[in-house]
């Protein structure tokens, strides 16, 4: 087959191989592309869980070793790592270049620097997909993730917060970033939340289980609500960073002083989190600092469950509009408390509200707008558009994923002991 016709190449560079949000947005940008005839090829700084699934869905996975920003670089030996990685990277990923001839060079994160530099030295385009963003952080540092976006074709945000800070950084990027709804696909018949809550309230935490997320807010509001003589239960679902180890141990102890070892529950990492949204009451949103967005605030609500969310960045998107959210002050665990006791003395209303609010949830975050608007997005990085000109209108009575940044503006219990 002539290069001419052969078809579309597109590399996707991502920062891990696990399947938390980012990575499960990712692979749903796989799948966009495969439908279209697109040759995905990934590559990956190591194996893991979502090795597995891109395979599944067509793409090709490669073993790269790459720099990836984190907070580790600012120590010595940090720095040192990034430093190999980067001289590592440097040769691996212009090899990969070479094999695979890519179109397009989509970079799913801000914190791999390097893959948009090689990707540009070789005349590529390439899209950069932002799924995080700190407003607060020092203007050097936000400077410095910022800077290798002027290089990109286009630059894709999964929140009119992720935008604003990067175009607050540098107003040239705010032409050519879209915002594009993460998908997220809930169960398409959910079980209905509980009718009466008689016995032990069950709270849920889905996520990364990290100091940064507020998990231990969570657990110290538990302590405070439990203080007032209603029972309740709370289940972390969730794992730690490598090299975090720290912080569940941490958590462990957290538990025991506050004498809730009987009620507090860590079911590790799920790959279906599902089950645990169906058995449980309330979704915790706890987080201490800002957020791209808020996957999880969504799927609580995709579950038809109220949820509590702190009151910050990304988080006030993702759970703009619904009726049964309730945002609290980050950090503060008493008014943690304080939302989980209106629910429940509300909650015949925040029930049925959250089984309302699921229907909204499902529009917005449809997978079909999304699939279009990553596909839309590669085919304008192969023929650049005038400069001021939008992404097409959605086919036939579809909104296309960007344009629902407005909108946002606005059975059997999975940890009973018979199946651990």
């Amino acid at each position: 087959m002539s290069a001419r016709h052969r078809p579309t190449a597109v590399l996707i560079a991502h920062p891990g191989a696990e399947l938390y949000g980012s990575d499960l947005v990712m692979l749903e940008s796989v799948s966009a592309l495969i439908e279209s005839g697109t040759t995905v090829t990934v590559a990956l700084p190591g194996d893991g869980p979502l090795v597995g699934e891109l395979e599944r869905r067509g793409a090709t996975t490669v073993f790269c070793r790459t720099p990836v920003l984190r907070k580790s670089i600012l120590h010595p030996a940090g720095a040192l790592a990034f430093l190999g990685d980067a001289l590592a990277g440097t040769v691996t990923g212009i090899g990969l270049l070479r094999r695979t001839r890519p179109d397009v060079v989509y970079v799913n994160t801000v914190t791999l620097p390097l893959w948009i530099l090689l990707a540009r030295l070789r005349h590529v385009p390439v899209i950069a997909h932002i799924h995080e963003a700190e407003r607060n952080a020092p203007g050097v540092i936000r400077r410095a993730l910022a800077t290798p976006l002027l290089l990109c074709q286009s630059v894709i945000t999964n929140s009119d917060h992720c935008r604003n800070v990067v175009s607050e950084t540098f107003p040239v990027l705010s032409s050519r970033t879209t915002v594009v709804a993460n998908p997220i696909a809930g169960p398409e018949r959910p079980a209905p939340a509980r009718a009466d809550l008689a016995n032990r309230v069950r709270l849920v935490y889905v996520g990364r289980l990290s100091e940064r997320k507020g998990v231990d807010v969570a657990v110290r509001a538990v302590a405070r609500y439990r203080a007032t003589g209603r029972p309740v239960e709370l289940h972390l679902v969730g794992d730690v960073f490598p090299g975090y180890e720290w912080y569940l141990t941490r958590l462990h102890q957290l538990v025991h002083a506050e004498g809730l070892d009987n009620s507090v529950f860590f079911h590790g990492y799920q790959r279906n989190v599902w089950p645990f949204l169906a058995a449980c009451d309330i979704v915790l949103v706890p987080s201490i600092l800002e957020e791209g967005f808020g996957n999880t605030a969504v799927e609580g609500t995709l579950a038809a469950r109220p949820v509590v969310v702190s009151d910050t960045s990304g988080l006030r998107e993702a759970s703009a509009g619904f009726a049964s959210a309730q945002r609290v002050p980050p950090g503060d665990a008493s008014a943690l408390a304080d939302a989980v006791a209106r629910i429940v003395r509300d909650w015949p209303h925040d029930r049925l509200a959250a089984a309302t609010d699921r229907i909204l949830a499902r529009d917005r975050h449809a997978l079909a707008g999304y699939r279009f608007a990553i596909r839309t997005a590669v085919s304008q990085a192969l023929r650049p558009a005038p400069a001021g000109s939008t992404v097409p209108s959605h086919p036939a009575g579809r909104r296309p994923a960007h344009v629902f940044s407005s909108a946002l503006n606005e059975g059997k219990a999975p940890w009973n002991r018979s199946t651990i």
